[in-house]
């Protein structure tokens, strides 16, 4: 059965950096664009990332542009966010998910998800 896993969160400082990844098992990943989201306590999901098939094409929620960066290398079949400044909003737990255009809305599954901490 295909999966998703998300690894690389913790607890950083506020203007620290992480770089998360995203690993597929029993899916090749090059033929999808794939999206990064999280999810803050007491908040629902949201958008963060999403990058093209082939890496060319990429968007950023406003709140992370300019301070994370999408990206993907299809022959290890994984994604990447690395994410540069963080503030302690950026809270949350972390996940990556195929998203279909033109609507660009996610899969039903998910990963378990990585949490980032950022502390004050």
């Amino acid at each position: 059965q295909a999966s998703l896993v998300e690894s690389g969160g913790g607890l950083v400082q506020a203007g620290g950096s992480l770089r998360l990844s995203c690993a597929a098992s029993g899916r090749t990943l090059s033929s999808y664009f794939m999206a990064w989201f999280r999810q803050a306590p007491g908040k629902e999901r949201e958008f963060v990332a999403r990058i093209s098939p082939g890496g060319g094409g990429r968007s950023y929620a406003d709140s992370v542009k300019g301070r994370f960066t999408i990206s993907r290398d299809n022959a290890k079949n994984t994604v990447y966010l690395q994410m540069n400044s963080l503030k302690p909003e950026d809270t949350g737990v972390y996940y990556c998910n195929i998203v279909r255009p033109p609507s660009y809305s996610p899969a039903d599954y998910w990963g378990q998800g990585t949490q980032v901490t950022v502390s004050s």
